[in-house]
């Protein structure tokens, strides 16, 4: 079969040899370079060498190429070395002006050839040469491409500024970590998602960090928002940019963009509402498991329909800039509800369930139902790690309603947000023990400023052992910055204020004859700056 394919192969055009090599390859399963080396070696007019023992396939073992950089690879590894170990596109552009200096210094001694060699390699031949090089030097550890870096360079970038006024649809995405003050372990989050044209906010709680779970709450999300979701806009993160995120927004026709790393202004629209709905709802707390994740989604069901019909926010109108100063105006403040009324593009169907939804609703229940799941949740909190934690009952709105008058009076009502910070009592200085030394310690660093705390520690302890240990380093830390500080300041004042000449800055007006006395140094000596010769190092 090889010696008929080959012949076929032989007189075949571009790509009709194309269409040769996946049929053989199909057909044999090797990979394709394996099948043109075996129709190379098939269609040559000497006769193939007989098979080695063990080997798959009547072909030749693969001559090694002609290395024409080789003798100049150790040349190389020098001049890498020599420029500190630089990028190839940078060494390139080096070695002309690195090689001569090290020539005539004698470092490196090439012949001729090798030297019209090194002048003409790439930077590309240059990394390719210098791999394993550079992997030893790390200590043998390669950097590893990102799993989802394929995916997410496949997504397009939009940034703040891209979205010229789109209709309702397009949405960012993001989610809040409720992992108090630590990220270990497992906890939920809340899939935030804002509609760019009017909005529009849903919170969906999620009990682990999961594409799958993302997948689902979108679905979920799909059936809350008004209109059809047109475009999705994700941050890098890879619970987004993965197998199973992206290809399921393509299959619904969505679009999906993502924003730029480290740019979170590029989310503006749902970096703002992971504050001012998410945080302001839930605060900072750590929340985990599947019952506090239902909580959470009543609280969430409530807050939706009171923040999109009953709370207005700004929207920005335009921006610009006047010399240092950014001049932003907005829009008057509207709720989603209401952009959505007036937005052009959207059906009148749309709206009219829009407006039987709002008919419908009541503010003072849907906040006692809010405060409801808020106290539930701060019970989780501070019941964490008993065995169960009391369920609260449903508010009444009529006391509710009623309690909204007084309730600013008594602080904060949330359950969930942090308690308010008492007021620091300033401590009396009590007496210490390195209080009798303090005179011994100046002398000491009188004469040898460079002392250490723990060098004064031994002092100290060789002094009164009973008194004086390492227990005690962190206090001379203390006493030996305070020290230091006011001496520092001594040195600046006592500088004469007619001695300093601004014209010599640069020390081109100073001569032996015009230089300033130098100022009165110290109580302390100074310190001894090292100073670096090339081969040594003194001090």
């Amino acid at each position: 079969m090889l010696a008929a394919v080959a012949r076929r192969y032989r007189a075949a055009g571009r790509v009709e040899k194309g269409r040769i090599l996946d049929e053989l390859t199909a057909t044999t399963g090797w990979h394709r370079k394996h099948a043109v080396r075996a129709l190379s070696v098939a269609g040559r007019d000497r006769p193939r060498p007989p098979l080695d023992e063990g080997a798959t396939s009547p072909t030749e073992p693969a001559t090694s190429r002609r290395r024409k950089y080789a003798s100049v690879r150790d040349a190389l590894i020098a001049l890498w070395e020599a420029s500190d170990r630089v990028c190839g596109k940078r060494l390139v552009s080096m070695i002309p002006v690195l090689l001569p200096a090290l020539e005539r210094h004698g470092r490196l001694k090439p012949t001729s050839a090798e030297r019209a060699l090194l002048t003409t390699l790439s930077a590309a031949t240059i990394d390719r040469m210098l791999i394993d090089v550079k992997i030893a030097a790390a200590g043998g550890r390669r950097r590893r491409v990102g799993f989802y870096s394929a995916i997410r360079r496949e997504v397009p970038i939009r940034t703040f500024n891209d979205w010229a006024n789109p209709p309702p649809g397009f949405c960012e995405i993001d989610m809040v970590a409720h992992g108090g003050t630590s990220v270990a372990g497992s906890f939920i989050q809340t899939l935030t998602m804002v509609d760019i044209a009017t909005g529009w906010t849903e919170c969906l709680p999620l009990v682990t960090r999961d594409g799958s779970l993302v997948v689902e709450a979108m679905t979920r999300a799909q059936g809350l928002f008004p209109w059809v979701i047109c475009g999705a806009d994700f941050d890098n993160d890879s619970a987004f940019m993965n197998d199973v995120v992206v290809p399921w927004c393509r299959a619904q026709k969505i679009e999906v963009t993502r924003s730029r790393a480290y740019k979170k202004n590029d989310q503006a629209f749902v970096e703002q509402k992971n504050g001012a709905v998410v945080r302001r709802l839930v605060g900072y707390g750590r929340f985990d498991g599947v019952e506090t994740a239902r909580v959470m989604a009543r609280l969430y069901a409530a807050a939706r329909l009171l923040v999109n019909f009953f709370q207005p926010s700004f929207k920005l109108k335009e921006k610009r800039r006047e010399g240092a100063k950014i001049i932003k105006r907005y829009h008057p403040p509207a709720t989603p509800y209401e952009r959505a009324l007036g937005h052009p593009k959207l059906p009148s169907a749309v709206k009219r369930r829009l407006r039987q939804t709002y008919r419908t609703l009541d503010p003072i229940q849907l906040l006692a139902t809010i405060r409801t799941a808020q106290e539930e949740l701060g019970e989780r909190i501070g019941k964490r790690g008993l065995a169960k934690v009391p369920t609260v009952s449903p508010a009444d709105p009529l006391s509710f309603a009623r309690s909204l008058g007084t309730a600013a009076n008594t602080a904060e009502v949330r359950a969930t947000h942090r308690r308010p910070k008492r007021r620091y009592k300033k401590r009396i200085r009590m007496p210490s023990k390195l209080d009798p030394h303090l005179a011994i310690i100046e002398n000491w660093l009188a004469v040898e400023p460079q002392l250490t705390a723990l060098a004064i520690v031994g002092r100290l302890a060789t002094i009164d052992p009973s008194m004086f240990s390492d227990k005690q380093h962190s206090i001379v830390q203390r006493l030996l910055r305070s020290l230091r500080r006011k001496v520092a300041e001594t040195a600046i004042v006592s500088m004469p204020v007619d001695e300093i000449r601004p014209e010599a800055v640069d020390g081109a007006a100073c001569d032996e004859h015009s230089a300033p006395p130098t100022a009165s140094p110290p109580s302390w000596p100074r310190l001894e700056t090292e100073t670096f010769i090339p081969g040594n190092i003194t001090s």
